[in-house]
């Protein structure tokens, strides 16, 4: 977006910074608004576009629990969540959140991530990209740059 100052992903800390975001976050899904807030959080680190986490008060839609698990070694083990689309089929391990997370992220204990996809997320009212690859959650915007991780797997960009 027009005016923003630039993000270079390059300068984000290692480890992550977590902070307060007052960007507008949406989260859209076949037509149907199903996450709003300016009450979010962003983690940011090095060669990464920002992750937003969004209180579970921002949710238009039930989520429900998997099996699906992964750690951090930042903020610790994640849980994922299935959703129902319009069509009665469920999206599935798209959804996440730390639960209990490590001490200096325990500001998003039972927040949620959410992949850039198959729904629209939007910032400030610019539709995000997603990170490349598919494992990392990074909301991809206009003001982003530098070598972002993802396009070669989990291998850190040279």
């Amino acid at each position: 977006m027009a005016g923003r100052v630039k993000l270079n992903v390059q300068s984000f800390p290692r480890p992550p910074l977590i902070e307060k975001t007052p960007r507008h976050l949406r989260v859209i899904f076949n037509g149907k608004l199903i996450a709003d807030t300016t009450d979010a959080y962003w983690v940011l680190e090095t060669h990464h576009p920002p992750t937003y986490y969004l209180p579970p008060s921002s949710l238009h839609v039930a989520l429900k629990p998997t099996t699906q698990s992964s750690f951090c070694e930042w903020k610790g083990r994640a849980t994922y969540y299935s959703l129902s689309d319009n069509d009665g089929g469920d999206v599935v391990n798209r959804v996440w959140s730390y639960n209990n997370p490590t001490e200096p992220f325990k500001s998003i204990a039972g927040y949620l991530s959410f992949y850039a996809g198959p729904w629209d997320c939007y910032v400030d009212g610019e539709k995000v990209e997603p990170q490349p690859g598919s494992f990392y959650g990074g909301w991809v915007t206009s003001d982003i740059e530098g070598i972002v991780k993802g396009r070669m797997g989990n291998v850190d960009p040279l």
